[in-house]
């Protein structure tokens, strides 16, 4: 597409989770497959995630010092703030100035998060072009002070369902999804997941990078009564895996335990084809997970995050829900009996999860990525 023989510099920024690199990921891959000549950066807290999917992806890492204000009380999280405060974010303030200084990027791409302020700050000091990406019916503290900054705010969910941000900045795109994960097979996902069949259906079951634990004890609780009749692929997050393994031997049988099938972390092949095999998908409600369920055609339970900033969580999921999509239950109010009863209810009405089904991809934006990409292109060729 690029008619321009000069290499651009797009710096990408955002962080602390997974859910902030996957769109940046996905934009990549859309530019990239513009044939715009460009090289890619990335400023941000480093953490176990972008070490392993941004290097992978030609995008070249600059880690800087960050920190966060938690709203919790408590003696751990008013030093911890001290610390960020004081420290922490002034520091990441202080490695931002030169990082961008010395790369002089053409264009900013911010997915928000903690780690994205000192970047968008300095790239608007030194009058850098910012495009911004707020994921959540309810953006974080950052991405308020962001917008400011910003000449164009994407936005995952309707203009009309927005807080905070002016409606003359705001395009609602979807979230940026990795093309991939559209991309599965449920007959690979027998061979990866070693499926047996013959159960009612196959339930995937994400916790996130943050949150798994209460959805773990959930499964736990209940996962004799689940057996019985679903098969399960359950990804419990690196940190609750070999509990997670040892309780279920504990509170299933062998032959059960044969219908269960657990896993750390899902990599991007695997949470491909997984989704392909599901019959329904138990999820956290944070964007990313929302849209690429949605993308994906699958029907939906989603348990929001009952301690996420700004009740993001809960806010996504009920737009979300709105659509016809996906039913949501309050983690507050969840009992493992409960939890079932919805479960069966839904298969035992296959005319009701195809009518969820057909409510996802009416609501899914698989073409995010490719539209923002085009809009950076836009921008930097004229």
């Amino acid at each position: 597409m690029s008619g321009s023989s000069k290499t651009f510099k797009i710096l990408f920024t955002g962080g602390g989770t997974a859910g902030h690199l996957y769109p940046i990921i996905a934009v990549v891959r859309e530019l990239k497959r513009l044939n715009f000549k460009a090289d890619f950066y990335y400023i941000g807290p480093k953490d176990e995630f972008v070490d392993i999917l941004l290097p992978d992806e030609g995008i070249k890492v600059k880690t800087i010092s960050t920190g966060k204000i938690r709203r919790y009380v408590g003696l751990k999280s008013f030093l911890q703030n001290a610390l960020d405060i004081l420290i922490k974010i002034p520091l990441g303030f202080l490695q931002a100035l030169f990082s961008v200084f010395f790369l002089n990027p053409d264009i900013t791409f911010s997915k928000g998060g903690y780690g994205s302020l000192a970047p968008v700050f300095w790239v608007w000091f030194f009058r850098g072009m910012v495009f911004l990406h707020e994921s959540d019916v309810a953006p974080g503290l950052t991405n308020r002070i962001s917008n400011r900054f910003a000449a164009e705010i994407f936005t995952s969910f309707p203009v009309s369902q927005m807080e905070y941000f002016p409606a003359e900045k705001m395009i609602a795109v979807g979230n940026p999804i990795r093309r991939t994960i559209t991309k599965g097979s449920a007959d690979k996902a027998k061979e990866l997941f070693y499926l047996r069949g013959g159960k009612k259906g196959t339930v995937l079951i994400l916790g996130g990078s943050q949150g798994a634990q209460k959805i773990n004890d959930l499964i736990l609780r209940a996962l004799p009564q689940l057996l019985s009749d679903f098969e399960l692929i359950h990804q419990t997050g690196d940190q609750n895996f070999q509990q997670v393994k040892a309780e279920a031997r504990v509170v299933a049988s062998k032959e059960l335990l044969t219908y269960y099938h657990p896993t750390p972390f899902l990599k991007e092949i695997e949470t491909k084809h997984a989704y392909a095999a599901a019959d329904l998908v138990v999820s956290r409600a944070g964007s990313g997970a929302i849209f690429e369920i949605a993308a994906c055609k699958k029907p939906s339970i989603l348990i929001p995050l009952a301690l996420a900033a700004q009740e993001h969580q809960s806010k996504n999921a009920y737009v979300y829900a709105r659509s016809g999509a996906a039913i949501v239950l309050e983690e507050a109010n969840l009992t493992p009996s409960f939890f079932l009863e919805r479960i069966k209810f839904l298969f035992a009405r296959p005319q009701e999860l195809a009518g969820m089904k057909r409510s996802a991809e009416a609501f899914a934006r698989p073409d995010s990525a490719r539209i923002i990409a085009s809009y950076i292109a836009e921008y930097l060729e004229q």
